[in-house]
């Protein structure tokens, strides 16, 4: 782990995890890089995610420059967070850990329809001189939580019904109350074909 003066100071409008890695302290053999979410800056990440909390962030990367200031990043993410259960609704530790690359592209180099190839490394565009490792571990955490958290052992009969179901007569109550879309065709006749006496 290198020192904290290879990092530069954060920008006016920092992120919730913010680690700005100066280029120049790269070199030309590479990086190897761990960062850590301090406890204020994994409250703020929950809230980002909009998720109950974050307990841990730990991210390990592997700095790699490449040609015309590109540089692929390799990491390993270790969370440790707290999510919602949607069959239940309570609240449940989960341990999340993942590998990663991707490729730091300046934005003036950056192209839509490079970082659209499904092929390809995910390219992220970076401004200014330095990479902001915090922010790149944040949106790969993002990615790595579940659509649709279950809590161990949570089954659809333990599910949590927030809205009632409605009753045989209200469903036909509101069927009657809803406009035939045929209806209007009914009162309209069709033209007669005239017929030729000639």
């Amino acid at each position: 782990m290198s020192d904290r003066q290879d990092f530069d100071s954060a920008p006016l409008s920092q992120p919730e995890f913010s680690r700005r890695l100066v280029i120049n302290r790269i070199g030309h053999e590479g990086l190897n890089e761990t960062i850590k979410a301090k406890e204020d800056e994994c409250r703020k990440l929950a809230k980002r995610l909009d998720i109950p909390a974050v307990r841990a962030l730990d991210c390990r990367f592997r700095i790699i420059p490449e040609a015309s200031d590109h540089f692929v990043l390799e990491g390993v993410l270790t969370a440790h967070v707290v999510l919602e259960c949607v069959i239940t609704g309570d609240h449940f530790e989960d341990a999340l850990n993942e590998s990663f690359a991707v490729r730091m592209v300046p934005a003036r180099r950056f192209s839509e329809e490079s970082a659209s190839d499904l092929e390809a490394i995910d390219e992220i565009p970076y401004e200014g001189n330095a990479l902001d490792l915090g922010e790149i571990a944040s949106e790969q955490l993002a990615l790595m939580l579940p659509a649709y958290p279950r809590k161990p052992g949570a089954a659809l009969e333990n599910a949590v019904d927030e809205a009632p179901r409605e009753t045989a007569e209200e469903a036909a109550d509101e069927a009657g109350s809803r406009p035939n879309p045929f209806g209007a065709l009914a009162g309209l006749s069709l033209p007669k074909k005239k017929t030729d006496l000639s």
